[in-house]
C-alpha cells in the first residue's frame, strides 16, 4: 500500500500537571503501540504532510471535565472539578492537530490542579484509537437533595484508558478533518459505517475523610463514604460512525461507541475494604462535530462524551462521566483553491 494513503490524526491538550507518575507508563505503552503498528522508516509519511494546503494555524475555547458521582436509588452525590474553560492555540494539517489550552480560572473558586490529556489517531485509515490520561485533585460535591455545596481540596481522581476500533470501511475522512477544516475527497454526500473493538482502562479516586460530610451521609448509608475506590476495565465495543455533507460548505459528523465489560474493583471504606460481587461495567461515548469552510478560514465545533457506569454493591453505584466540548476557528497558510 502506498503509504500517502494512510492518515493519523492525533489531538493532544496540556493543561496544568498535578501528577505524572502514575501517566508515563501508560503514554509508554501507547506509544509502543503506534511505533510497532508502522515500520520505522514509515513514519515520516505517516506524520508529516509536506502540502502546504493542509495546514492551518487555530484559535480555540474547551470545555473539559472528569467528574463522577455516587447514588442510590434517591438520592445522588455529584463530584464535579471546578476551572472547566480553556483557551489556546493550535496547528493543524491532515495527519495531526496539536492543539495546547491553558485554563481560564475563576477567582472565586477554588482551584482544581489537574493534567488531561486526550488523544486520537486513525492508523491505515481503518483502526481507530483514541486515550485520555487524566488527573484531578480539587472536586466541588453537589447533590440533588438541596443540602450545601463543598470543596473537597484532598478528593483526587485519576483516569486512563484506551478504545480501539475496527471499522468495516474507510474512515480516512474522521471527524478530525472535520475539526482541521480540510474536505473529505469522497463523492458522497452521505457515508455510514460501522466497527467492533476492544477497551481498557484503569479509573481510581481517593479522599482521606472520605466522599461524603456530615451533611450528605444521612442520605446514605455506611459503603458510599468511599475513601479509596480503583478498578481495571477491559471490554468489548462496537461502533456507529457517520460523515454528512451538507449545504453551504457545512459538514457534520456523529459517532457512537457503546460497549460492555468486566471490572475488578476495590474499595476501601471506614473499617473495611471489599470487592464488589458484580464486575460488570458498560459504557457509552458519543460525538457529534459540526464544520464551516469558507476560503481559507474555518470553524469546527465538537462535543464528546463518555458515560462509564457500574454497581459498588450496597444499593450503591458509580457513573463516570468524561467530557470535551471545544470551539475552533483557523486560517489555512493557503487557499485549498489555489
Amino acid at each position: 500500500m502506498n503509504l500517502i494513503t494512510f492518515f493519523v490524526s492525533n489531538e493532544i491538550n496540556f493543561e496544568r500537571s498535578y501528577s505524572l507518575r502514575c501517566i508515563w507508563p501508560f503514554l509508554l505503552c501507547f506509544c509502543c503501540f503506534f511505533v510497532n503498528a508502522q515500520d520505522i522508516d514509515d513514519l515520516d509519511s505517516l506524520l508529516v504532510d509536506r502540502d502546504l494546503d493542509n495546514y492551518s494555524l487555530r484559535l480555540f475555547t474547551n470545555f473539559k471535565a472528569n467528574k463522577f458521582s455516587i447514588h442510590n436509588d434517591d438520592y445522588k452525590a455529584r463530584f464535579v472539578p471546578n476551572n472547566r474553560h480553556g483557551l489556546g492555540i493550535g496547528v493543524a494539517n491532515r495527519k495531526i492537530i496539536l492543539d495546547v489550552a491553558f485554563n481560564v480560572k475563576n477567582t472565586n473558586k477554588e482551584d482544581t490542579k489537574k493534567f488531561d490529556l486526550q488523544g486520537t489517531t486513525i492508523i491505515k485509515n481503518r483502526h481507530f484509537s483514541n486515550i485520555y490520561v487524566q488527573t484531578y485533585k480539587g472536586f466541588t460535591a453537589k447533590n440533588n437533595f438541596d443540602e450545601a455545596f463543598e470543596f473537597n481540596s484532598d478528593l483526587r481522581s485519576i483516569s486512563f484508558g484506551l478504545n480501539y476500533l475496527y471499522t468495516f470501511d474507510d474512515i480516512e475522512f474522521s471527524y478530525a478533518l472535520l475539526k482541521a477544516g480540510l474536505a473529505e475527497k469522497r463523492n458522497e454526500n452521505i457515508f455510514i459505517t460501522g466497527g467492533l473493538g476492544l477497551f481498557t482502562g484503569f479509573d481510581y479516586f481517593s479522599s482521606d475523610t472520605g466522599l461524603l460530610t456530615e451533611d450528605t451521609s444521612p442520605y446514605f448509608n455506611d459503603e458510599a463514604n468511599i475513601r479509596r475506590f480503583q478498578g481495571v476495565t477491559l471490554g468489548v465495543l462496537a461502533g456507529f460512525i457517520s460523515y454528512f455533507k451538507l449545504p453551504e460548505n457545512i459538514t457534520a459528523t456523529i459517532n457512537l461507541m457503546p460497549g460492555m465489560g468486566m471490572m475488578y474493583k476495590k474499595l476501601t471504606v471506614e473499617g473495611k475494604s471489599y470487592t464488589p460481587s458484580n464486575a460488570m461495567l458498560y459504557k457509552l461515548d458519543f460525538m457529534v462535530g459540526l464544520g464551516y469552510s469558507f476560503d481559507r478560514y474555518y470553524i469546527s465545533l465538537t462535543y464528546n462524551n463518555g458515560l462509564y457506569t457500574t454497581d459498588f454493591d450496597y444499593d450503591n453505584k458509580y457513573r463516570l462521566n468524561l467530557t470535551n466540548a471545544k470551539l475552533a476557528i483557523g486560517y489555512r497558510f493557503r487557499s485549498r483553491n489555489q
